[in-house]
């Protein structure tokens, strides 16, 4: 059963010709442990998942954006909104709106032209049961996960990213931002951790004596800085250098693997940090 609820904040603060409508979309829906929840995010806005207390599924959207006139923020309502995608064991959510051209044709044949092209924005609050796999494609805003137990595979454009892990199978590739990973357990229960980001900083969380077959890399500017006392060369004629290690801690096991392009990669311990 899905419940939507629409909640309209209106704010029409004229600066200039600009009028700006806020609009509040939530659902819930039952949705059973294993399955899979993936989100397309809107060009601008934030993501955040966190688990759920049962199987189910709580969206809330906050939906933003400008035109000259109240009849244009009308339209506009009409058209800046997420579509809901429903099968056995997979719940999928695409933001929509007026930077899809044939998505415009198909809602809205005689959408005003004028209006074609204008920024909206799709903050999310969304929670999903803790054992599930998540799949994130993110634009342009903060995007945060934790305490979810699966499959997790994220992109996004440019954002600050947190994930808070308990299990799984984490593939991360970002664009532009600062990261900041926490893995809190010595033995981590999973497959394995790939994270890479083209631009910014990365800061990774390690409890003390992790069981991990570790390699990070700083590809072109910027360097690594080193706060982990337990690694050891996976080879030992392989110095750690302040662009690259590769390296072995307790008993190695699960590989995790950290890539940055261009900027500043920490490793870290929790004690530390706190």
């Amino acid at each position: 059963m899905i419940l939507s609820l629409f909640l309209c904040a209106f704010v029409s603060i004229a600066s200039g010709q600009t009028l700006k409508r806020v609009v509040t979309k939530t659902d819930k829906l039952d949705f059973g442990a294993g399955g899979t929840f993936v989100i397309v995010g809107a060009p601008a806005g934030s993501i955040h998942i966190s688990a759920a207390s049962g199987n189910q599924i709580e969206i809330n959207a906050e939906i933003s954006f400008e035109a000259s006139s109240e009849a244009d923020l009308a339209v506009l309502e009409n058209v800046d909104t997420y579509a809901m995608q429903e099968t056995p064991g997979r719940v999928a959510i695409t933001s929509v709106g007026t930077n899809d051209a044939k998505y415009l044709k198909r809602v809205a044949k005689k959408f005003p032209k004028q209006l074609a092209g204008l920024p909206y924005r799709i903050d999310y609050v969304i929670k999903v049961p803790r054992y599930c796999d998540l799949q994130v494609d993110g634009g342009k805003g903060d995007v945060s996960i934790g305490g979810i137990e699966g499959v997790i595979r994220l992109t996004s454009v440019e954002s600050n990213t947190k994930l808070d892990l308990v299990g799984g199978t984490l593939n991360a590739t970002l664009g532009k931002g600062n990261v900041s990973i926490t893995i809190p357990a010595r033995s981590w229960r999973g497959s394995g951790i790939d994270v890479a980001l083209a631009n910014g900083d990365m800061d990774i969380f390690f409890p003390v004596n992790v069981n991990a077959e570790l390699d990070a890399t700083v590809l072109r500017t910027g360097k690594i800085e080193n706060s982990l006392l337990d690694l050891k060369p996976r080879i030992r004629t392989a110095k750690f250098t302040d662009t690259s290690i590769s390296a072995r801690s307790g008993n190695g096991i699960v590989p995790m693997k950290f890539t940055v392009g261009d900027g500043m990669l920490r490793l870290k311990t929790i004690d530390k940090a706190n």
